[in-house]
């Protein structure tokens, strides 16, 4: 059935060649089966030009998760708790949003189950692994991107050629690290933005604007001087545990470095929110549980093999520790971009951070129905 795209608006902003192209991209996918609600949140996500790949390396989405726990044997909270742990997105438990991949993944777990690998250790392993591959997958991505790009090549001509090259390589990398590679590399595909201007040049992703944030938890080193190893190792997973839990898109967990946990985001709000829900939830945790503080800086940085680089980054790593227990710190950036809208600002005054020339003026945050004042 033919789709008026332009009517849709699809096709908004466009005109001349790139319009024809992005029309014909659209078509494709059409006809491929892409229902026009995924082509709407692919062109507001700005990763149509990567749908094609995305599709060709995990396949199209079929089962929901609890038609996969009664393929595998699994629990529905057990498969959910994998998915935290590789780091992928948790989708409602009757959402149709799983692959074959996810299938044949979730069988192998049960494998490993039913071997006698204990549930917990299974989590543990899956959680150090999905670190490793989802840097794997980024770095994979970029360099394939690299290989394909040429300076105006119209978008569906390169979202063809990308998806061509991701899929051939694909099975090479699937007979040495197996599916759950492939599920990394899907989801890496899905969240790239990949800009005109980017397109144009023909060239990969550079700086960009990103909101970075850091929580750390407070007096970390004098407790590792006070406990056993095991205990500290405990504190330090928990944490970790507790950041996976509240990490939803557009926020990413890009690591854990000991005491911290550090986010991205390329929107403010979602990150800061996140931010203070995880200093609320370090609290909830009791007395025998560190407190968490926070420090949230935006600006130009470069993503490469899963990290990131550049001011922002080294900004919000200083402000983090200035803040106080249980508080969260920010630039005048941040505070700028995330507004006002459920949220009260105090300013915390100038701060001289190691690194900077000059004083950072940071502002601290809260709830807007919060009556703390620390």
């Amino acid at each position: 059935m033919s789709v008026d795209f332009a009517a849709e608006g699809l096709l908004d902003g466009l005109g001349g060649d790139a319009r024809a192209a992005r029309e014909r991209l659209l078509q494709r996918l059409h006809d491929d089966g892409v229902s026009l609600d995924e082509l709407r949140a692919a062109v507001a996500e700005g990763r149509l030009l990567l749908l094609p790949a995305e599709r060709l390396i995990g396949g199209e989405a079929r089962y929901t998760m609890r038609q996969v726990a009664e393929k595998t044997g699994l629990s529905i909270e057990f498969l959910q708790a994998l998915r935290r742990a590789n780091g992928i997105p948790v989708p409602e438990p009757d959402a149709v949003a799983l692959t074959e991949p996810d299938v044949e993944s979730s069988v192998s777990v049960q494998k490993f189950l039913d071997a006698g690998l204990d549930a917990e250790a299974l989590l543990a392993i899956t959680r150090v692994l999905g670190r490793g591959l989802g840097q794997a997958a980024e770095l994979m991505r970029s360099t394939t991107l690299e290989l394909v790009l040429e300076p105006g090549t119209p978008e569906d001509e390169l979202a063809l050629r990308y998806a061509e090259a991701a899929a051939a390589f694909t099975p090479m990398t699937a007979e040495v690290l197996g599916p759950l590679l492939a599920l990394h590399l899907r989801h890496a595909v899905r969240t790239e933005v990949l800009s005109a201007t980017e397109r144009e040049d023909g060239r990969r992703p550079g700086a960009r604007e990103i909101a970075v944030g850091f929580a750390d938890l407070v007096g970390f080193t004098r407790i590792g001087e006070e406990v056993p190893p095991d205990e500290l190792g405990a504190v330090a997973g928990r944490l970790e545990e507790l950041a996976a839990e509240r990490v939803a898109a557009p926020v990413r967990l890009v690591k854990t470095i000991g005491d911290a946990v550090m986010l991205v985001s390329p929107d403010v709000r979602p990150l800061l929110e996140t931010t203070l829900d995880l200093v609320e939830a370090a609290d909830a945790e009791g007395e025998d549980f560190p407190q968490l503080r926070g420090g949230l800086a935006l600006g130009p940085a470069l993503a490469r093999a899963g990290d990131w680089y550049g001011r922002p980054v080294n900004l919000a790593s200083r402000i983090t520790g200035r803040a106080r227990p249980g508080s969260v710190l920010a630039t005048q950036e941040v505070r700028d971009a995330a507004g006002e809208n459920g949220l009260r600002w105090s300013f915390a005054g100038e701060k001289r951070l190691k690194g900077v020339r000059e004083p950072v003026p940071l502002f601290r945050a809260r709830r807007g129905d919060s009556t703390s004042d620390g």
